[in-house]
């Protein structure tokens, strides 16, 4: 079985939603990225033999297969579309590397793109005749008691672990704090699109703003809870000779997972998936040089770090998407490009991990 490796990784700014990338179609916003990804890895069109994309809000249609055409990347590939909604993008690298590894493919491209700007009506249909009813999330688990709404999720994860409105509101201020001071830094990894070239919505986040907010519910308010945006964010993903032949800094896929949880308590569930790929890499959470853990709630990303033993001064170096927003299918892949751009700088060893509704923990360990 061959080694995996990202040999590029690039992302577009974070926009929340109703913004300058509202306008574009799924694959408008993916393109830009995806070429600038195969350029910076010194690859040409020609050499893809994969697309795999995650996205949780487009209702299908297959947007890998739009984003391959639009990109001119030949009609030879199929492209595939995953959906494990927050998860997708990181799944789809997991999988990117599986394919890799088993030796289906040498070089894939896989990320994630999401627009909820442009996100399509859905309804529920009947048997019966009766007029549809409109929806905004599917059902995550087959019992409506165990399916919280994900700010009610939230708000019981902190009551349950004694995280305080006041520690989600720090965590998020220094998320924008960190966000401010790496805005130069991480220029590099954004392509700029219809003239954005960084995220939007980081702004100088005070103690006092964080008080007026209104709840959402108990502890959980508008300062503490990431809001719905728009992004894109690709890697090329291959295999060992590929990679060993490349211009470009190479980071080493060592192990990705996901596991499921409790579907009442998605927020913990990374937890799990954090602490197996950990093991596959025969590591210590100590060992973990940086670590990019995804920030939809403050109490969220306090409890993974806190309870996964992983160092919070390592985490998030460069702020969360509380200082830039969650573009649900696309989050986990803009983790993986954070995460591959602070390890070719530093070096070590790396976690991304990221929760999703009805109790879902994908991990991905990297090391450069």
């Amino acid at each position: 079985m061959t080694r995996s490796y990202i040999l590029s990784a690039v992302r577009s700014a974070v926009v929340p939603r109703n913004g300058a990338f509202s306008h574009l179609a799924l694959h408008d916003l993916a393109k830009p990225v995806v070429m600038e990804c195969i350029s910076r890895a010194g690859l040409g069109v020609d050499d893809i033999d994969e697309v795999i994309v995650g996205n949780a809000l487009g209702a299908g249609g297959n947007p890998a297969r739009l984003i391959s055409l639009a990109a001119g990347l030949g009609e030879h590939i199929g492209g595939l579309t995953i959906d494990r909604q927050c998860c997708s993008g990181l799944d789809a690298i997991n999988l990117a590397s599986a394919m890799i590894k088993s030796g289906q493919a040498r070089i894939v491209i896989v990320g994630g793109v999401e627009s909820y700007s442009r996100r399509p009506l859905r309804s529920q249909t009947f048997h019966d005749g009766r007029p549809p009813i409109a929806y905004d999330r599917p059902p995550f688990t087959p019992w409506p008691e165990r399916d919280p709404d994900m700010a009610h999720a939230a708000n019981e994860l902190a009551k349950s672990l004694n995280i305080s409105r006041q520690e989600q509101d720090a965590w998020a201020m220094e998320s924008h704090k960190k966000a401010q001071a790496s805005h130069a830094r991480m220029a590099s990894e954004i392509v700029p699109i219809e003239g954005v070239a960084g995220d939007v919505f980081t702004r100088n986040l005070s103690e006092k703003t964080c008080a007026r907010m209104a709840p959402i519910v108990g502890s959980i308010t508008p300062a503490n809870t990431s809001v719905a945006a728009d992004a894109a964010a690709f890697c090329i993903v291959a295999c060992h000779d590929v990679a060993k032949s490349m211009r470009g800094k190479s980071v080493e896929i060592i192990s990705g997972r996901t596991i499921g949880g409790q579907p009442d308590c998605p927020g913990i569930a990374p937890i799990a998936a954090i602490q197996q790929v950990l093991s596959d890499g025969n590591l210590q959470p100590h060992e973990i040089d940086v670590a990019e853990i995804m920030e939809a709630y403050a109490a969220q990303a306090l409890a993974c770090v806190s309870q996964a033993g992983l160092n919070k001064d390592l985490t998030n170096l460069g702020g969360g998407s509380l200082a830039r927003g969650h573009p649900i299918g696309a989050s986990g892949a803009i983790n993986a490009v954070r995460l591959y751009h602070e390890l070719i700088g530093a070096g070590g060893n790396g976690i991304a991990a990221i929760a999703a509704a009805g109790g879902l923990g994908t991990a991905l360990l990297l090391r450069a």
